[in-house]
């Protein structure tokens, strides 16, 4: 028998050489990059992956204040200047509008041809004239007692037919009829508010425009009968401490109570609990349709800190749906020590809608 050639000796022997080598000098042996390396790269690559997928999927559940200097131009902060008085406001006063005065004299303030309204607004409309100028007279009172305290009129231009907004028609009523003391300092109007929840969001995003500070409490006069749409559901969605809330409110006289609230229910408290900010189906339709000169609020560049919460519009991948609460930061959670009124992930139930 001829002996096992030398050349096949060397190559079993270098074989079973390679397979007894410890991983470690496996690992480190010499190449264009290193099988070690070659791990840690495709770990690398696999981080990576698995990070952006997470960001891909969560990220907007985790609400983030946007930069302010991004939002905050130069050119638009060189042209205000503030009183030093208004750093010690801390009180909102707020007088949501429900129509559009359009006279000019104060023989006109009663006059139901000068007052713009719904269609649903048309029956009562000497009582809720006079509710109208009731909650305004209750708004200057407030100020006026209280040194620590800014009047907004808010509602914005949601009729075509006029130059006027609910709120700039409110304060000019106050102004023809003398109902604010002679340059009164402190009372401003919010222009952008298309329905009942903007007026308390864009209420507290005007009060930081005007002073420079966000308020630490609030009051909001208006009809009794959307007391609970206020208090239980619009205070909630923007997360405001019960205790620093406080809601007035004053119906028109001789109206059928049982009716009023019953339309309140129908057409404002239920669609609210079922869409907590207002930005799906029904309500967003209304806002579109009081919205008919295409107007842009300017509280993204005032009041960044809520830009998350302008935003903030749920959807069922958020958990619960459309009343999902929104999670972010708050300005005031800084000062608020209990924000325990919105619980779980929904906001819970139970407007007319101006």
């Amino acid at each position: 028998m001829l002996p096992t050639p030398a050349s096949l000796y060397s190559r079993n022997h270098r074989s079973r050489y390679h397979h007894q080598r410890p991983l470690r000098d496996v690992l480190l042996t010499r190449a264009r990059i290193t099988n070690l390396g070659f791990l840690l790269l495709l770990g690398f690559a696999v981080l990576s992956c698995l990070l952006n997928l997470y960001y891909w999927l969560f990220a907007e559940q985790q609400p983030r204040h946007p930069p302010l200097d991004f939002l905050s131009p130069h050119s638009i902060l060189a042209t205000i200047e503030r009183d030093k008085a208004l750093g010690a406001l801390e009180h909102l006063v707020v007088v949501p509008g429900h129509a559009i005065w359009t006279g000019s004299k104060p023989e006109d303030s009663y006059v139901e041809d000068e007052w713009l309204m719904e269609s649903f607004q048309q029956g009562d409309k000497a009582a809720r004239i006079q509710a109208y100028h009731q909650h305004i007279s209750r708004g200057i009172d407030i100020a006026e007692k209280d040194e620590s305290a800014l009047l907004v009129f808010s509602g914005g231009h949601t009729k075509r037919i006029t130059a006027h907004t609910e709120a700039s028609s409110y304060h000019n009523l106050a102004l023809v009829n003398n109902l604010l003391p002679p340059s009164f300092p402190r009372v401003t109007t919010e222009e952008a508010a298309l329905d009942s929840y903007e007026n308390l969001l864009f209420s507290i995003a005007r009060f930081h425009e005007f002073s420079g500070r966000y308020p630490t409490r609030i009051t909001v006069i208006g009809y009794e009968m959307k007391r609970r749409r206020f208090e239980q559901l619009h205070r909630a969605s923007v997360r405001w401490p019960s205790e620093e809330f406080r809601y007035i409110g004053i119906d028109p006289e001789g109206q059928d109570i049982e009716r009023a609230r019953e339309g309140e229910k129908t057409n404002g408290y239920v669609p609210y609990s079922q869409d907590n900010y207002g930005c799906h189906d029904v309500l967003l339709s209304k806002r579109r349709s009081r919205n008919p000169q295409i107007r842009f609020h300017s509280y993204f560049t005032s009041a960044p800190e809520l830009s998350a919460l302008f935003n903030w519009c749920p959807s069922p991948a958020d958990g619960g749906g459309s009343t999902a609460a929104f999670r972010g930061p708050l300005p005031w959670d800084r000062h608020v020590h209990s924000t325990s009124n919105v619980k779980g992930s929904t906001i819970g139930i139970g407007r007319d809608s101006s």
